[in-house]
Protein backbone atom coordinates (compact mmCIF):
# COMPACT_ATOMS: atom_id res chain seq x y z
CA UNK A 1 0.00 0.00 0.00
CA UNK A 2 3.11 2.60 0.84
CA UNK A 3 4.42 1.36 -2.72
CA UNK A 4 0.91 2.45 -4.41
CA UNK A 5 0.33 5.30 -1.97
CA UNK A 6 4.22 6.35 -3.12
CA UNK A 7 3.69 5.57 -6.89
CA UNK A 8 0.24 7.46 -6.45
CA UNK A 9 2.35 10.90 -4.68
CA UNK A 10 4.33 10.56 -7.81
CA UNK A 11 1.45 10.42 -10.33
CA UNK A 12 -0.84 13.12 -11.46
CA UNK A 13 -3.67 13.84 -9.74
CA UNK A 14 -5.98 12.84 -12.77
CA UNK A 15 -4.40 9.83 -13.15
CA UNK A 16 -4.38 8.41 -9.18
CA UNK A 17 -8.29 9.17 -8.91
CA UNK A 18 -8.60 6.93 -11.64
CA UNK A 19 -6.75 4.24 -9.98
CA UNK A 20 -8.92 4.71 -6.65
CA UNK A 21 -12.11 4.10 -8.73
CA UNK A 22 -10.75 0.54 -10.15
CA UNK A 23 -9.56 -0.26 -7.00
CA UNK A 24 -13.30 0.72 -5.56
CA UNK A 25 -14.74 -1.03 -7.76
CA UNK A 26 -12.41 -4.42 -7.54
CA UNK A 27 -13.46 -4.16 -3.82
CA UNK A 28 -17.26 -3.69 -4.24
CA UNK A 29 -16.87 -6.80 -7.01
CA UNK A 30 -14.90 -8.82 -4.63
CA UNK A 31 -17.39 -7.69 -1.77
CA UNK A 32 -20.50 -9.15 -4.10
CA UNK A 33 -18.96 -12.49 -4.85
CA UNK A 34 -18.66 -12.44 -1.64
CA UNK A 35 -21.83 -12.08 -0.68
CA UNK A 36 -22.73 -13.93 -3.33
CA UNK A 37 -21.25 -17.17 -2.49
CA UNK A 38 -22.58 -16.93 0.89
CA UNK A 39 -26.20 -16.66 -0.29
CA UNK A 40 -25.43 -19.60 -2.57
CA UNK A 41 -23.85 -21.03 0.14
CA UNK A 42 -26.97 -20.61 2.08
CA UNK A 43 -29.47 -21.43 -0.41
CA UNK A 44 -27.84 -24.80 -1.32
CA UNK A 45 -27.95 -25.80 2.32
CA UNK A 46 -31.82 -24.51 2.41
CA UNK A 47 -32.01 -26.09 -0.90
CA UNK A 48 -29.87 -29.37 0.58
CA UNK A 49 -32.19 -29.23 3.94
CA UNK A 50 -35.61 -29.21 2.00
CA UNK A 51 -34.34 -31.75 -0.01
CA UNK A 52 -33.60 -33.92 2.88
CA UNK A 53 -37.29 -33.45 4.51
CA UNK A 54 -38.65 -33.92 1.04
CA UNK A 55 -37.08 -37.48 1.15
CA UNK A 56 -38.28 -38.16 3.96
CA UNK A 57 -41.68 -36.99 3.79
CA UNK A 58 -41.67 -39.18 0.25
CA UNK A 59 -40.05 -41.84 1.84
CA UNK A 60 -43.25 -41.47 4.61
CA UNK A 61 -45.49 -41.00 1.74
CA UNK A 62 -44.56 -44.34 -0.19
CA UNK A 63 -44.16 -46.03 3.50
CA UNK A 64 -47.52 -45.07 3.95
CA UNK A 65 -48.89 -45.87 0.10
CA UNK A 66 -47.21 -49.18 0.73
CA UNK A 67 -49.23 -50.32 3.90
CA UNK A 68 -52.18 -49.01 2.67
CA UNK A 69 -51.62 -51.07 -0.79
CA UNK A 70 -50.89 -54.15 1.06
CA UNK A 71 -53.89 -53.82 3.30
CA UNK A 72 -55.85 -52.90 -0.55
CA UNK A 73 -54.33 -56.37 -1.40
CA UNK A 74 -54.90 -58.59 1.21
CA UNK A 75 -58.70 -57.50 1.37
CA UNK A 76 -58.81 -58.02 -2.62
CA UNK A 77 -57.33 -61.82 -1.96
CA UNK A 78 -59.16 -62.45 1.08
CA UNK A 79 -62.21 -60.67 -0.75
CA UNK A 80 -61.12 -62.99 -4.08
CA UNK A 81 -60.74 -66.14 -1.74
CA UNK A 82 -64.32 -65.36 -0.65
CA UNK A 83 -65.44 -65.11 -4.38
CA UNK A 84 -63.93 -68.82 -5.04
CA UNK A 85 -65.54 -70.12 -1.71
CA UNK A 86 -69.03 -68.64 -2.81
CA UNK A 87 -68.53 -70.16 -6.67
CA UNK A 88 -67.44 -73.72 -5.02
CA UNK A 89 -70.39 -73.42 -2.35
CA UNK A 90 -72.68 -72.22 -5.41
CA UNK A 91 -71.20 -75.69 -7.56
CA UNK A 92 -71.83 -77.78 -4.81
CA UNK A 93 -75.27 -76.36 -4.16
CA UNK A 94 -76.35 -76.82 -7.60
CA UNK A 95 -74.75 -80.46 -7.96
CA UNK A 96 -76.86 -81.41 -5.26
CA UNK A 97 -79.59 -79.59 -6.77
CA UNK A 98 -79.38 -81.88 -9.16
CA UNK A 99 -79.04 -85.05 -7.84
CA UNK A 100 -81.84 -84.48 -5.61
CA UNK A 101 -83.57 -83.24 -8.63
CA UNK A 102 -82.63 -86.66 -11.03
CA UNK A 103 -84.01 -88.53 -7.57
CA UNK A 104 -87.58 -86.26 -7.76
CA UNK A 105 -87.59 -87.25 -10.92
CA UNK A 106 -87.20 -90.87 -10.12
CA UNK A 107 -89.61 -90.59 -7.01
CA UNK A 108 -91.93 -89.37 -9.77
CA UNK A 109 -91.44 -91.98 -12.01
CA UNK A 110 -92.21 -94.64 -9.31
CA UNK A 111 -94.95 -92.74 -7.78
CA UNK A 112 -96.27 -92.92 -11.58
CA UNK A 113 -95.69 -96.36 -11.70
CA UNK A 114 -97.40 -96.99 -8.31
CA UNK A 115 -100.14 -95.08 -9.38
CA UNK A 116 -100.46 -97.51 -12.24
CA UNK A 117 -100.40 -100.70 -9.98
CA UNK A 118 -102.96 -98.89 -7.58
CA UNK A 119 -105.20 -97.99 -10.87
CA UNK A 120 -104.67 -101.67 -12.24
CA UNK A 121 -105.20 -103.01 -8.44
CA UNK A 122 -107.90 -101.19 -7.97
CA UNK A 123 -109.81 -102.06 -11.08
CA UNK A 124 -108.89 -106.29 -10.25
CA UNK A 125 -110.51 -105.78 -6.81
CA UNK A 126 -113.96 -104.37 -8.32
CA UNK A 127 -113.87 -107.52 -10.42
CA UNK A 128 -113.59 -109.70 -7.75
CA UNK A 129 -116.08 -108.18 -5.55
CA UNK A 130 -118.25 -108.15 -8.79
CA UNK A 131 -117.06 -111.71 -9.39
CA UNK A 132 -118.03 -112.18 -5.25
CA UNK A 133 -121.19 -110.78 -5.73
CA UNK A 134 -122.01 -113.29 -8.46
CA UNK A 135 -120.95 -116.30 -6.87
CA UNK A 136 -122.65 -114.69 -3.25
CA UNK A 137 -125.70 -114.68 -5.48
CA UNK A 138 -125.10 -118.07 -6.70
CA UNK A 139 -124.27 -119.67 -3.50
CA UNK A 140 -127.36 -118.20 -1.79
CA UNK A 141 -129.55 -119.17 -4.84
CA UNK A 142 -128.17 -122.61 -4.35
CA UNK A 143 -128.23 -122.93 -0.69
CA UNK A 144 -131.90 -121.72 -0.64
CA UNK A 145 -132.63 -124.23 -3.42
CA UNK A 146 -130.57 -127.02 -1.18
CA UNK A 147 -132.76 -126.39 2.07
CA UNK A 148 -136.29 -126.70 -0.08
CA UNK A 149 -134.69 -130.02 -1.64
CA UNK A 150 -133.97 -130.77 2.81
CA UNK A 151 -137.11 -129.29 3.29
CA UNK A 152 -138.92 -131.81 1.01
CA UNK A 153 -136.64 -134.43 2.28
CA UNK A 154 -137.52 -134.24 5.88
CA UNK A 155 -141.25 -134.31 4.78
CA UNK A 156 -140.50 -137.93 3.14
CA UNK A 157 -138.27 -138.64 5.46
CA UNK A 158 -141.26 -137.89 8.02
CA UNK A 159 -144.09 -139.79 6.22
CA UNK A 160 -141.14 -143.11 6.37
CA UNK A 161 -140.22 -142.91 10.02
CA UNK A 162 -142.82 -144.75 11.71
CA UNK A 163 -143.23 -147.38 8.93
CA UNK A 164 -139.38 -148.02 8.00
CA UNK A 165 -137.83 -147.02 11.86
CA UNK A 166 -135.95 -144.08 9.76
CA UNK A 167 -134.37 -141.35 11.84
CA UNK A 168 -132.46 -138.49 10.29
CA UNK A 169 -129.65 -136.05 11.21
CA UNK A 170 -128.37 -133.22 10.20
CA UNK A 171 -124.34 -133.35 10.64
CA UNK A 172 -121.80 -131.76 9.59
CA UNK A 173 -121.25 -129.98 5.95
CA UNK A 174 -124.64 -129.89 5.44
CA UNK A 175 -125.28 -133.41 5.20
CA UNK A 176 -128.15 -135.64 6.33
CA UNK A 177 -127.86 -138.83 8.20
CA UNK A 178 -130.25 -141.57 7.32
CA UNK A 179 -130.52 -143.89 10.48
CA UNK A 180 -132.52 -147.49 9.37
CA UNK A 181 -133.86 -149.58 12.23
CA UNK A 182 -135.88 -153.00 12.35
CA UNK A 183 -134.18 -154.36 10.25
CA UNK A 184 -132.23 -157.15 11.84
CA UNK A 185 -134.85 -159.55 13.30
CA UNK A 186 -132.35 -160.39 16.09
CA UNK A 187 -131.41 -157.38 17.21
CA UNK A 188 -134.10 -154.51 15.97
CA UNK A 189 -132.02 -151.72 17.47
CA UNK A 190 -128.87 -152.20 15.56
CA UNK A 191 -128.25 -149.23 13.10
CA UNK A 192 -128.47 -149.31 9.28
CA UNK A 193 -127.02 -145.55 7.89
CA UNK A 194 -126.27 -143.54 5.16
CA UNK A 195 -125.26 -139.83 4.21
CA UNK A 196 -126.59 -138.00 1.36
CA UNK A 197 -126.25 -133.98 0.79
CA UNK A 198 -126.11 -131.86 -2.60
CA UNK A 199 -122.77 -131.15 -4.44
CA UNK A 200 -122.40 -127.68 -5.77
CA UNK A 201 -123.87 -129.13 -9.03
CA UNK A 202 -126.94 -129.27 -7.21
CA UNK A 203 -126.97 -132.41 -7.35
CA UNK A 204 -127.46 -135.14 -4.89
CA UNK A 205 -124.03 -137.26 -3.24
CA UNK A 206 -124.41 -140.25 -1.20
CA UNK A 207 -122.02 -141.82 0.86
CA UNK A 208 -120.48 -143.11 4.27
CA UNK A 209 -123.07 -146.01 4.57
CA UNK A 210 -122.65 -148.63 7.42
CA UNK A 211 -122.67 -151.39 6.53
CA UNK A 212 -121.20 -150.47 3.51
CA UNK A 213 -123.26 -150.97 -0.10
CA UNK A 214 -121.35 -152.00 -2.83
CA UNK A 215 -124.74 -150.67 -5.03
CA UNK A 216 -124.73 -146.97 -3.50
CA UNK A 217 -123.04 -145.26 -6.65
CA UNK A 218 -125.83 -146.95 -8.53
CA UNK A 219 -128.37 -145.93 -6.22
CA UNK A 220 -126.83 -142.38 -6.28
CA UNK A 221 -127.24 -142.29 -10.33
CA UNK A 222 -130.96 -143.60 -10.22
CA UNK A 223 -131.62 -140.65 -7.93
CA UNK A 224 -130.03 -138.31 -9.78
CA UNK A 225 -131.89 -139.32 -12.93
CA UNK A 226 -135.58 -139.78 -11.32
CA UNK A 227 -135.44 -137.74 -8.25
CA UNK A 228 -137.49 -140.17 -6.79
CA UNK A 229 -136.36 -140.09 -3.18
CA UNK A 230 -139.18 -142.30 -1.58
CA UNK A 231 -137.81 -145.16 -4.45
CA UNK A 232 -134.22 -144.69 -3.33
CA UNK A 233 -134.78 -144.92 0.45
CA UNK A 234 -136.95 -148.11 -0.03
CA UNK A 235 -134.04 -149.52 -2.55
CA UNK A 236 -131.57 -148.69 0.05
CA UNK A 237 -133.53 -150.27 3.12
CA UNK A 238 -134.22 -153.14 0.77
CA UNK A 239 -130.61 -153.91 0.05
CA UNK A 240 -129.62 -153.22 3.72
CA UNK A 241 -132.29 -155.80 4.67
CA UNK A 242 -130.69 -158.24 1.79
CA UNK A 243 -127.31 -158.28 3.46
CA UNK A 244 -128.57 -159.22 7.17
CA UNK A 245 -130.63 -162.07 5.53
CA UNK A 246 -127.73 -163.53 3.67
Amino acid sequence: MSCVGKAAGLRPPGEALSYKMVEDELALLDKNINEFWNKFKSNVSDTSCQMVGLRDTYKDINKALAEKLSVKLKEEERMVQMYQEYQNQICRQNKLIEEKKGNLLKLVVEVNGKKQELEALTAKIQDLKEEYAKKKETISTARKAIDERLQRLQKSVDLYKDRLGLEIRKIYGDKLQFIFTNIDPKHPDSPFMFCVHLNEARDYEVSDSAPHLECLAEFQENLRKTKNFSAFLANIRKAFSTMVHN
